[in-house]
């Protein structure tokens, strides 16, 4: 027999960026492992500079870094870490952002425009990620994107099994806030066991974070809406939603949304509107400042340990969502 073989035993090593360490933490307690010792630090000019402090030869490397703001740091400090970890002799690097950024620019609406979610993959790709994971894609095609496997996790089954004792299926409706959401909708409804229905939404191509909502398509009248959404950023087309719906006769509308970006003025709108509760996971970080009374968020740290066990063991990450992965 030609060759070497080694009884070599796979090594998982756990590695986290400066953007949100809790969540970090949080992951690598449920995991069982702690966070690979890493330098991390600025220069004067903002240059970021990677070091690990442990040999890395031949592990199973998994770096988790959220994007949040300022989001172009953050990506380019996890892209540092990829490149790191490749010229460091790393077997195999799994990109974790639970959120990803730049997700929304996933098409060409209009002339002359760039497709930035295909830039992120293939500036992720060219760093030496050989996986990528994230939670809630804002479209699923931008697994398409990535020149490899990419693990596109769901918190549906997290936020469902909270609002499962809050909600009666019987007087509940699960409502799309626009067309593009209606397949996710259909996925809530079938697990709750509720009608579904959907807004149609029309957004203003010259000005971000601007909607104009035209038309509830569905029975919402004397209902409890569920408002589902993968992110809410300003809050303006939530609270819009929300508003269209207690005008078409809801009696209580809930939100449940994956990642609370929480741009300026998002708070301030989810606070004084007439939505019951908002309902996110911690994919980002959430400052106390940006907390109030009807705000709740779950913890999605344990569907990531999960997924990576999964991963590192070769074992199936569709498992954990019974199919719909």
């Amino acid at each position: 027999m030609s060759g070497i073989q080694t009884m070599g035993q796979k090594n998982l090593m756990f590695f986290s960026g400066r953007a949100y360490p809790e969540l970090a933490e949080e992951v690598a307690k449920n995991l069982a492992v702690e966070i690979t010792p890493t330098a991390l630090r600025d220069f004067a000019n903002g240059e970021i500079y990677v070091r690990y402090l442990e040999s890395v030869r031949g592990c199973d490397a998994f770096i988790i870094q959220s994007h949040t703001a300022p989001i172009n740091k953050w990506i380019m400090e996890q892209l540092i870490m990829v490149d790191a970890l490749k010229r460091a002799s790393a077997k195999r690097v799994t990109v974790i952002m639970p959120f990803f950024g730049y997700a929304r620019q996933d098409k060409k609406g209009r002339g002359r425009e760039p497709i930035t979610a295909r830039l992120m993959a293939d500036l992720f790709k060219q760093a030496g990620a050989d996986r990528l994971m994230s939670i809630d894609l804002h479209t699923s095609q931008i697994q398409g994107f990535f020149d490899g496997p990419v693990d596109h996790l769901f918190a549906m089954p997290i936020l469902i099994d909270y609002l499962r004792d809050k909600v009666d299926p019987a007087t509940t409706t699960i409502v799309s806030p626009d067309t593009g959401r209606v397949r996710l909708a259909e996925r809530w409804s079938d697990s709750l066991r509720t009608p579904v229905a959907f807004i149609h939404k029309r957004r203003d191509l010259d000005v971000a974070n601007q909607v104009k909502v035209n038309e509830v398509v569905g029975k919402v009248r004397g209902r409890t809406c569920v408002l589902i959404d993968d992110m809410i950023d300003t809050g303006g087309s939530i609270c819009k939603a929300a508003d269209a719906l207690y005008d078409h006769g809801a009696t209580n509308v809930v939100v449940a949304a994956t990642h609370a970006v929480f741009s300026e003025p998002a708070v301030d709108r989810l606070k004084n509107s007439r939505i019951s509760e908002v309902v996110v996971t911690n994919t980002l970080p959430i400052p106390e400042a940006a907390r109030f009374d009807k705000l709740t968020v779950l913890s999605i740290a344990p569907l990531i340990a999960r997924a990576i066990t999964e991963v590192f063991t070769d074992g199936s990450v569709t498992s954990l969502f019974e199919g719909d992965s």
